[in-house]
């Protein structure tokens, strides 16, 4: 059975830390994400947390369920990050890039984190706040209900999963990382036109763009997309030819 949580007026330590904090949430969750950005999220846990707070480990179970609690709030602060400063201009389409661009940037900040965290789903305030801004945006321009539904599903799920694809990248090891850069010009470029003519014709186009995230592209497409629907919507329903029009009538 999980732990009860503590509401967060009631459960500050009354006396500082070993390392002169009063414990919060917003103080753990930080020295989370400072601990998963220097030793990766396989050296995330409540024993070493609590060393590096200057707590008993079990302290943290008075904020927190469990670890798995903990990673939903780092997630809802990496969203949380991306709303900072954001306000919607009225500009359905600037609105969702500038968002998008937002989200992507602020996981990319903590590529450990945004590994950890990009698939999950917290329910916390602030993930609730993006997703209302997101579906709000949306309502607002005038698309339907369903239209709405379906390219806020879309951009979410593409603005995460570029942040996740990304970040694993940035995570890597620098030696690997290295390596998978340099093999669109060691290997890809060099494949003969005779076996490989596609790839041999755009070799340089190929080591040019395939090391940079494909996410504002990818971004952009989406919008173009969305555009697409609403026009449609706009038009509304293809006219009827004026023989059918007038009933059919020869």
């Amino acid at each position: 059975m999980p732990k009860q949580v503590v509401p967060e007026s009631a459960r500050r330590r009354r006396r500082r830390t070993k390392q002169g904090a009063v414990l919060s949430e917003q103080v753990i969750v930080e020295t989370a994400l400072r601990m998963l950005r220097e030793h990766g999220g396989e050296g995330l846990t409540a024993r070493r947390l609590g060393l590096a707070l200057g707590a008993d480990p079990s302290t943290l179970y008075r904020y927190f369920r469990g670890m798995d609690d903990l990673t939903l709030a780092i997630g809802d602060e990496l969203i949380g990050r991306a709303l900072d400063g954001w306000a919607p201009t009225g500009d359905w389409r600037a609105d969702l890039r500038g968002l998008g661009l937002r989200i992507h940037r602020a996981y990319l900040a903590h590529p450990q984190a945004a590994v950890l965290t990009a698939s999950r789903v917290s329910g916390r305030a602030r993930e609730i706040v993006a997703d209302e801004a997101v579906l709000g945006i949306l309502r607002t321009a005038g698309f339907a209900d369903p239209a709405a539904v379906r390219i806020y599903h879309a951009f979410i799920d593409q603005s995460l999963a570029f942040a996740a694809l990304d970040a694993a990248s940035l995570a890597l090891p620098a030696a690997a990382r290295s390596a998978d850069e340099e093999m669109w010009a060691s290997t890809y470029a060099r494949l003969p036109a005779r076996t490989h003519p596609h790839i041999a014709a755009t070799a340089d186009l190929l080591a040019a763009r395939m090391n940079d995230s494909a996410y504002p592209l990818a971004l952009e497409m989406l919008l173009d997309s969305a555009a697409l629907q609403r026009a449609r919507q706009d038009a509304g329903p293809p006219s009827a030819p004026p023989d059918q029009a007038a009933g059919g009538a020869l």
